[in-house]
């Protein structure tokens, strides 16, 4: 089972200063739906075509400790590639190849709830949208 990270969490990481692809990694896998702002640092990898790229992801994450998965909400593809990435991971990796085991979470409530909270923090979210975030409702 594959744990959660709260969006707090993931922001104090994030502050704290560590690097990213180093000390961290956020994979975020949404598609089409990617375009209204990200989180800092992260790497997008449509879920589309997260099949075909992840023994190069595991390869190139062998020796960072947390890589953090989502998508907009983390109800599906976020945790599914999550689960494929750790399945891969133990098919494509020693014991030898890492220098120390990957911990692999899933960021709570996706994209959509880091940027509900962190929106206006340049730190944490860049390329944000309001428009692609507008309510229709409103």
């Amino acid at each position: 089972m594959t744990g959660y990270i709260s969006g707090d969490e993931l922001a104090e990481i994030i502050r704290s200063g560590k690097t990213p692809k180093k000390d961290y990694l956020v994979v975020d896998v949404r598609d089409d739906d990617y375009a209204g702002g990200n989180i800092v640092g992260g790497v997008n990898m449509p879920s589309k075509k997260f099949l075909m790229n992840v023994d190069q992801l595991v390869k190139e994450t062998r020796d960072v400790p947390l890589v953090i998965f989502h998508c907009a909400l983390s109800q599906l593809r976020g945790p599914k590639a999550a689960r494929i990435y750790k399945e891969t991971r133990q098919n494509v990796l020693s014991e030898t190849d890492s220098t120390s085991p990957t911990k692999v979470l899933i960021l709570r409530d996706g994209f959509t709830g880091f940027q509900d909270k962190f929106k206006d923090d340049a730190f944490l979210v860049e390329n944000w949208d309001k428009d692609v975030w507008a309510s229709d409702w409103s």
